[in-house]
This record gives C-alpha cells, structure tokens and sequence, in this order.
C-alpha cells in the first residue's frame, strides 16, 4: 500500500471518533506499530487535529472532516466517459482499476453530481478484435513500460511475414481500431511500432537498462525531426 492511501486509510479509521491504538492501526493496515506512530506524527504536523500519544490510543477531535471531492460538470463527464471507453477498449486490468476509481469517486460525490455522472449518455463499444488475449496483452506490455523489460514477440506485419523480435517497450498508443506498442527493437537497432492484434505471442526476456537515445523522448524526437510532427 503506498504511503499516501494508508495515510487516507488512518484518518478515515480515526473518524469514529473512538480512542484507537496504534497496534490497531498496525493490524488494520499490516504495518508496523512504528509506522504507525511515523505516520500519525506527519498528519499531525499536516495540521490534522489528533490527540493522544503512543502507548494510549489517538483520536480526532470532533468536527474535523475531509474536504470534500469536488468535481465541476465538464469533469465529471470526462471520467465517466473515459471509465467506459477503458471498459471497452482497455486492458483487463485496466477495466478493473476504471470500475473501482469510478466507484470511488461516485460514492462522494453529492447526489446532484452523482445523477450526473450516471446520466452521461456517452457510451463505447468494444470492437470484434478485442479478445480476452489482446486484453492481457494490454497489461503485459504496459507493465513492461514501466518494469523495463525486454519482450521477445512473435510477430505477423501487413504482408503476412512472420518474425521474432526482442523489444524493449517505451509506450503504448490507441488509434480507435487499434492498439499498437512503440519500441526500440533489437533486431533494427531503431525505434518501431507494432499492432497488438497482430502479436502472437509475448514473452518476458528480461530486464534492460535504458540507453541514451532508445527512451520516449527520443522517439518523440525522432518523429519530429522525420515528419514534421510531435506524437505526444
């Protein structure tokens, strides 16, 4: 769990107002009873109105509240349009995480927004090529983005050749009816691009360190000075 979330966890478990002890926190949120009393210490120097000390218990003194989430109509629009696109046209693990952020942000808001958000007439339909596969593939290479691993790829291009490659992922780009998976390819020591439904298979090769010249910027970079164009 990241630092920020069990912070908002703490507050909401001293909003009962009850006497709550750090081993309880500890236990609520699989921590360590020292993290805790670090992290008690950092909302109360926040300005968070919390009484007590270790060896006793915390509470929150009465009247305090989270500031409320607030979203203006434009906003609310955007994210419900954008969970829905995510549904149709995302990783499955991406599908997830929209319906959980959704669902979160939903539960806060005022009834009047929350009428809103559910009255978007914006809607997305998956297309016939996004199979259950082309979904994992989603998540697998854009984890790799960021885990910065190799992927060796069976690959089919338009002409119908088969090739395996070694890539090392830098982004992925969605065109309407097609993903496809920016890289810096081994085989052509340049910067290539290729469509997910064409991707037979994808297999972790290992992890690459990042080498002048083979990063995002320097795609973004290439395209420039290539085209004319700026691809961000």
């Amino acid at each position: 769990m990241r630092r920020a979330d069990r912070l908002f966890q703490i507050v909401q478990l001293l909003r009962s107002g009850k006497l709550t002890t750090a081993r309880y926190l500890a236990e609520a949120l699989e921590v360590s009873e020292r993290t805790i009393y670090r992290d008690i210490a950092h909302l109360i120097g926040s300005g968070l109105p919390i009484d007590g000390e270790a060896g006793l218990g915390y509470l929150m003194r009465a009247g305090y509240d989270l500031p409320p989430l607030m979203f203006t109509t434009e906003e609310i629009v955007a994210l419900t349009a954008g969970a829905r696109m995510i549904r149709a046209w995302g990783g499955a693990a991406m599908v997830r995480g929209a319906d959980q952020a959704l669902d979160k942000i939903t539960s806060v808001l005022p009834d009047d927004a929350r009428a809103r958000a559910e009255a978007v007439a914006i809607h997305a339909m998956p297309r016939a090529n996004m199979t259950e596969a082309l979904r994992e593939t989603i998540d697998q290479l854009e984890a790799a983005v960021t885990k910065r691993e190799r992927i060796a790829i069976a690959y089919t291009d338009e002409a119908g050749n088969n090739t395996d490659r070694t890539v090392r992922p830098v982004g992925l780009w969605y065109w309407g009816p097609v993903w496809t998976l920016v890289a810096w390819c081994e085989l052509r020591a340049d910067f290539r691009m290729f469509r997910l439904d064409r991707i037979g298979t994808a297999e972790s090769a290992g992890a690459f360190i990042p080498e002048p010249g083979q990063g995002l910027q320097d795609f973004y970079a290439q395209q420039l000075a290539r085209y004319g164009c700026d691809p961000h």
